[in-house]
Order: C-alpha cells, then sequence, then structure tokens
C-alpha cells in the first residue's frame, strides 16, 4: 500500500472548467423542452445503486441538439462519471462501451466528472465510489432531512486513494470481467425468457383448440395468499427463512434476499410463481427455495403436478393484463383478492397438451434457472472481491 497516494477527487479531474459540473437550472431542462428524438437526459430513474448497473438506457427523455448545445457544461460521453446529488444520492453511473448513445445530458439533480485519464482509470474510479466504504461515506455526509443532498463541493473535497495508473486498470479489468459475464447472463436470460414466452403463445393462444373447456384460475392452480409475520421477528442477519413483501423483493426472475423472519406464516415453494397483489399489482417472479410470503405477494402453482412450473408461470403471465386492472380498485393503493383471482378466468387446456409443451419449453426455463444461480455466483464473487481490490487489501499483478 505504500505506493497508493491520496488524492481529492478535484486533483484527477480531467483539465477544464467543466470537468466537474452540475447539471442545468431545473427550469432549463424541465419535461416542456422534451422531444421525440435528439440528446438524451439521464435522470435519477437511468442510474443505480448497484454494482454493475452503470446506466439504464431504458425510460430515456431527449432534448433537441440546439438545447443540448445551451448545456455544453452538462453533456457527457465516453469515461465520464454520473453522481446523483439530490435524492438517491449514492447512485453512480458510467458512461462506456454499453451505453446506446454517444453523449448525453444529466439532469438538474446529476453531476459530471470527467477523469484525467493520465492519473486516473474512469473504470478503477467507477467500482471505487460503487464500493461500500464510498457509498457509506456519501450516504453519511448527505445533507437535508427529507430530500438527501450531496453537492459538488462535497465532491471534489472526497479523498481517495489510488495505486498506479496501471494497477488501477488491472483491478478495473477483473472486475469489469464479471460484470461482463454478468451483463451476458442477463440478456441470455431475457432472450430466452422471451422465446419461451413465444412459445406459449403458439402452443395455448395460436392453436388453442375451441374443445378446451373455460374455467376459473382455481380449477388449474392452487395459491396461497401471503401473510406478514409480526414486525419484530424480522432481521438482515440470515436468521430463519428469507421473507419476501412484495414487488420491491423481486428480481429478474427471482427476489432478493433482503429480510428474513423467525415467525412466517405463509410459505411458497421452490418453484412456485409469485405474483405481487398489492400496489402495484401483477409484478411476477419465481421463488428458488423455501420462503415465507407477506400480504403482499400471491404464491401459484399447477394443482395435479407441481413439476409444471414452466406452464404455471407463462400461464399467470399470460393473464397479466386482466391481473393489473387491479391497479386501479383500492382506495389508495391497488390490490387483488383471492376472491378477485377466483373471478379470473381463461381456457384450460387438456393434461397431455401441457405435458406436451413442457418437454419443449422446461428446458429453455430451467437454462434461465441455471443462468440465474450462476449469475448470484458471480455477483456474490465480485461484492467480495470489490472492496478487497479498491482499498488495497488483495493486489493484483499487471
Amino acid at each position: 500500500m505504500s505506493e497508493w497516494q491520496v488524492f481529492l477527487v478535484e486533483d484527477i479531474a480531467a483539465p477544464g472548467k467543466n470537468s466537474l459540473a452540475t447539471g442545468p437550472f431545473g427550469s432549463s431542462i424541465s419535461s416542456k423542452f422534451f422531444v421525440e428524438q435528439g440528446v438524451p437526459v439521464i435522470r435519477g430513474g437511468n442510474l443505480s445503486t448497484e454494482v454493475g448497473k452503470r446506466l439504464n438506457d431504458e425510460g430515456l427523455v431527449f432534448v433537441s441538439k440546439d438545447k443540448a448545445e445551451e448545456f455544453s457544461r452538462s453533456v457527457v460521453g465516453a469515461g465520464d462519471l454520473i453522481f446523483t446529488c439530490w435524492g438517491t444520492i449514492n447512485q453512480v453511473g458510467l458512461i462506456d462501451s454499453r451505453a446506446s448513445h454517444p453523449n448525453y445530458v444529466i439532469s438538474n439533480k446529476q453531476m459530471k466528472l470527467s477523469v484525467d485519464r493520465s492519473k486516473a482509470d474512469p473504470l478503477f474510479i467507477y467500482y471505487l465510489f460503487s464500493g461500500p466504504e464510498k457509498q457509506q461515506e456519501i450516504l453519511n455526509n448527505g445533507i437535508g432531512a427529507a430530500v438527501p443532498g450531496f453537492n459538488l463541493g462535497q465532491l471534489r473535497r472526497m479523498a481517495i486513494s489510488l495505486p498506479k495508473l496501471e494497477e488501477q486498470k488491472a483491478i478495473a479489468s477483473v472486475l469489469s470481467n464479471l460484470d461482463d459475464k454478468i451483463d451476458l447472463l442477463h440478456r441470455q436470460n431475457k432472450t430466452l425468457e422471451t422465446i419461451a414466452e413465444t412459445l406459449f403463445r403458439q402452443w395455448f393462444v395460436e392453436e388453442a383448440q375451441e374443445s378446451w373447456a373455460t374455467g376459473k384460475l382455481s380449477d388449474e392452480f392452487d395459491f396461497t395468499m401471503g401473510q406478514s409475520p409480526p414486525g419484530d421477528s424480522f432481521n438482515t442477519e440470515y436468521i430463519g427463512i428469507p421473507m419476501f413483501q412484495g414487488n420491491a423483493d423481486f428480481g429478474f426472475r427471482f427476489p432478493k434476499n433482503r429480510v428474513f423472519t423467525t415467525e412466517p406464516k405463509r410459505f411458497a415453494q421452490p418453484m412456485d410463481t409469485l405474483i405481487s397483489v398489492r400496489a402495484p399489482v401483477g409484478a411476477q417472479n419465481m421463488a428458488n427455495q423455501e420462503c415465507c410470503i407477506g400480504r403482499g405477494i400471491a404464491a401459484f402453482r399447477y394443482r395435479s403436478n407441481s413439476n409444471f412450473y414452466t406452464y404455471t408461470y407463462f400461464k399467470l403471465r399470460s393473464l397479466m393484463t386482466e391481473i393489473m386492472k387491479f391497479n386501479d380498485e383500492g382506495t389508495v393503493f391497488g390490490s387483488i383478492s383471492k376472491s378477485d383471482l377466483e373471478t379470473i378466468t381463461s381456457s384450460i387446456p387438456t393434461i397431455n397438451f401441457i405435458e406436451r409443451f413442457e418437454n419443449e419449453a422446461k428446458p429453455i426455463n430451467d437454462k434461465i434457472i441455471r443462468s440465474c444461480e450462476q449469475i448470484n455466483s458471480l455477483e456474490k464473487l465480485r461484492d467480495t472481491l470489490l472492496p478487497k481490490l479498491v482499498s488495497g487489501e488483495v493486489r493484483v499483478s499487471y
């Protein structure tokens, strides 16, 4: 560690007055200036606190090129880092080769850092600020009560410890290789899920048979409505059984273990389909282990054969338009009850037809499940290595 040097963030900023800058004044970049196409605007929803999610290109809004030129100091491109200064202040982003556009404008709630690449590697700096130590430092220094703030002056004065540039790049490469593998598996999973969904539509919509009866969900599926355990049974120390309360716990296919309970009330079993039944109604996941489900979730499995989890998952997905109509129910938050679920009807294929579908679609679905398990393992490895690598506790040859 003796060769690592301590800098302030302003010391590693690229030459030029706009290398550290905030976004435009709020009224200058309000929704009235948004257009169909142009230069994309990065807002809070396009950033994340999760390591590896450097930029979310979904839900972008745009301003015209002429308008973007007015905000030249707030334009970001390849290698630039973005920080949130109001709201979720520990969000960190990076413009890299994954980005769908060469340039962006940051909103009035973001800050940018262009790194002097003779001193620092942008990807290493991204991982440094995504690590638990800097994340906590930002949160600890937040200003304001109702809406946390983190300003440009604070960012400028943050101290960082850096190894030689070559070692920075080597460390970033180790972590980035893991993230690239994770990203590839995520993209493969989305493709596989689209294929499985297309197969379901072909088998049960396009080739639906008139002889199939019409019935209720309860004719095909057993389902359990969740019940929340007492609050004093909750913990984050992995004591008891994982507990999922609603869509906030959901991931791409499986929920994330955040909260555990020692007094579970209602259960879901591995491969059950999970549906959020409260605010918002209709988010969907699968259980990958026995778990407790709170009142925001219902768990479904095929009544006569629990191994038909692929059919169950995609059948419920096909009914999601009907299920999500209940988002408009209730006085404040949307919700769907057991009796509401029992009113939903659909055609009921024969068991032989479902078996044939399972034979074709289950290998695709199982590949998604295995990939999710691999993603989980890679994320744990990356999250274990990250703080050790960016602090110098574990060294990398270069």
